[in-house]
């Protein structure tokens, strides 16, 4: 079946349906934007202070968080679990990259 000959009730509903979906990938990717600026200023203190740019025990303790909220939506926990820990990986090296920059005071 090609698209032009789809039902337009049909036709009208996908269209509904995949405006809501480009929505709410724009909320995501807005959402993750305003996620990385607070990790960057995270990266920023941390070097500051000569931390490491992973934190085993808070990127366990927020996998088990998300797990734990991903049951709770109804969304698959590993695929939660897989996601953020893209996005934890991508973190730390936003922080080493940060870590290995001088600093304005020269350290």
């Amino acid at each position: 079946m090609t698209s032009s000959n789809i039902d337009e009730t049909v036709r009208a509903e996908l269209s509904r349906l995949r405006d809501s979906i480009d929505n709410i990938d724009a909320a995501v990717v807005h959402m993750l934007a305003e996620r990385f600026k607070c990790t960057q200023q995270v990266g920023h203190l941390k070097a500051e202070h000569h931390l490491p740019p992973a934190d085993p025990d808070r990127e366990a303790s927020q996998i088990a968080r998300l797990r734990q909220l991903a049951e709770n939506a109804k969304l698959d926990p590993a695929f939660a679990e897989k996601l953020l820990n893209f996005i934890i990986a991508e973190v730390i090296r936003h922080h080493e990259t940060i870590a290995s920059k001088p600093t304005a005071n020269g350290s």
